[in-house]
C-alpha cells in the first residue's frame, strides 16, 4: 500500500478522504438513529468517535504511533468515563470501532516491538469496550470481540511474512556478497597476473623508446582497470546492496577477449549467432567467469603462448565452451603470483551445480584445453 500511495499520489490522497467519509457517516448515521433522547453520554460517544475516525486516517505529517496513542487514549478514556459513570441509553460503535480496527491493524503489523507489544492490547481493548458503553451488552459486544481476535491474529501473520521475508533477502544478499568477494578475487588474481607477467617482461627484455613506453602502459592500464574493479565491489561489499542480475554476460566475454588481446596473445573469439538472447544469464555469467579464469591461467602458465582460440556454440539442450592455447611452457612466477591453484577447481564445482560438467587438460593438438558443457534447457540455445 505503501508503494501504491507513493507511485498514485492523487488515488492515495482520495482513498484517505473516503476513509474518512465513511468512519464519519457510520458515526453520523449512528448518531441520528440513536437520537431520538439526545443526552450527555451520547455527546461523549459522538466526540471520542469523531476523535478516533480522524486518527485512522493516515498523514504524512502524522506517525501513525502518535494517531494510535491518541485514538487509544481518547477511546479507554471515554469508554471508562461512560462505563464508571452514566451509561449511553444505546450504542453500537460503528464508526469508533471500524477505525480502531484499522489502527490495530496497522501497529500490529508495522510497529516497533516493544510498541506493537504495548499499544496492540491497549487498542484491541478500546475496541472491545466501545460497545460497552451501551447500558446493556449487546450483539455488538461480541461482533468487537470476535473481530479483534481475527484482525490481531491476521496482522501478526502479515508481520511474521514480512520479518520471514526480510530474513530471506538478507540470506540472499549474503549470497550476493559471498559472489562478489569471488568476484574480487577473480578480478585480481586476472589483472594482476597480467601485471606481474608484463614487469618480468619489460625486465628480462632489454626495451627502450616506444617499446618501453608501450610496456608501461599496457602495465598503467591493467593496474588502472583493477582498481576499478576493485573499487566497484569492494563498493557494493560495503554498501551491502545485492545486485539484481549477473555481473556479466556473453557481451562482456567480447570485451574480456579484446582486452586482454591488447596485453596477452590474439584471442580469437566466436559465438554462436543468437546466443545473446537465448542462453540464460546465470549460463551466460558462468561462462564469462571460465573464460576470464581460463585467460588468467594461460598468462600464469603458457608463457609462449602466440594464440588462444574460444568457442561457444549451442548443442542440444546445453551449451559448449572451449578455451585452447599453443602454449608448451609455464610463465616464471613466484609462488604468491600463481596462486592457490582454487580458480577452476570452484568454476568445476560451479558448472557441476548447475548439471553441467568442466574439464581441463592438454588439448589433442597441442596446448591446454578447458572444456565445460552447461545446461540451458530443452530448446533454448538451439
Amino acid at each position: 500500500m505503501s508503494g501504491w500511495a507513493r507511485a498514485h499520489p492523487r488515488k492515495a490522497t482520495a482513498a484517505k478522504v473516503a476513509l474518512a467519509a465513511v468512519l464519519l457517516f457510520l458515526v453520523g448515521f449512528e448518531t441520528v438513529a440513536l437520537a431520538r433522547q439526545p443526552t450527555r453520554p451520547h455527546a461523549t460517544v459522538v466526540a471520542t468517535a469523531v476523535v478516533v475516525c480522524l486518527c485512522a486516517v493516515p498523514y504524512a505529517r502524522v506517525p501513525l504511533k502518535i494517531r494510535a496513542w491518541t485514538a487509544a487514549s481518547v477511546s479507554l478514556a471515554g469508554s471508562v468515563i461512560l462505563i464508571a459513570g452514566q451509561h449511553a441509553l444505546e450504542v453500537w460503535g460503528l464508526g469508533e470501532g471500524i477505525a480502531l480496527l484499522v489502527l490495530l491493524t496497522g501497529v500490529v503489523h508495522r510497529a516497533p516491538g516493544r510498541t506493537a507489544a504495548v499499544l496492540g492490547p491497549m487498542l484491541g481493548l478500546a475496541c472491545v469496550l466501545a460497545p460497552m458503553r451501551d447500558i446493556r451488552l449487546g450483539p455488538w459486544t461480541v461482533v468487537y470481540g470476535v473481530l479483534t481476535v481475527v484482525v490481531s491474529a491476521y496482522s501478526m501473520i502479515l508481520r511474521w511474512q514480512d520479518a520471514q521475508r526480510t530474513r530471506d533477502l538478507a540470506a540472499v544478499r549474503s549470497a550476493e556478497r559471498l559472489e562478489l568477494a569471488r568476484e574480487l578475487h577473480d578480478l585480481v588474481a586476472h589483472h594482476v597476473t597480467g601485471i606481474v607477467v608484463q614487469a618480468r617482461a619489460a625486465r628480462f627484455t632489454s626495451l627502450s623508446g616506444p617499446q618501453a613506453d608501450a610496456a608501461f602502459e599496457r602495465i598503467e592500464t591493467s593496474g588502472g582497470e583493477a582498481l576499478s574493479a576493485m573499487r566497484r565491489l569492494v563498493r557494493v561489499l560495503r554498501e551491502g546492496a545485492a545486485r539484481n542480475r549477473p555481473l556479466a554476460g556473453l557481451a562482456e566475454v567480447r570485451t574480456l577477449a579484446e582486452t586482454y588481446t591488447r596485453t596477452g596473445p590474439p584471442v580469437a573469439l566466436h559465438i554462436d549467432k543468437g546466443l545473446d538472447e537465448t542462453v540464460p544469464a546465470e549460463v551466460a555469467a558462468a561462462v564469462f567467469r571460465i573464460v576470464r579464469e581460463a585467460l588468467t591461467n594461460v598468462r600464469k602458465h603458457a608463457a609462449d603462448a602466440t594464440a588462444v582460440r574460444v568457442g561457444v556454440r549451442a548443442i542440444p539442450d546445453a551449451l559448449e565452451l572451449r578455451i585452447t592455447d599453443d602454449g608448451k611452457h609455464p610463465a616464471r612466477l613466484t609462488e604468491q603470483a600463481r596462486g592457490g591453484g582454487f580458480g577452476l577447481a570452484g568454476l568445476t564445482e560451479r558448472a557441476e551445480a548447475m548439471g553441467g560438467r568442466l574439464t581441463a587438460g592438454p588439448a589433442p593438438e597441442g596446448g591446454w584445453e578447458v572444456r565445460a558443457v552447461l545446461p540451458v534447457g530443452e530448446g533454448e540455445a538451439r
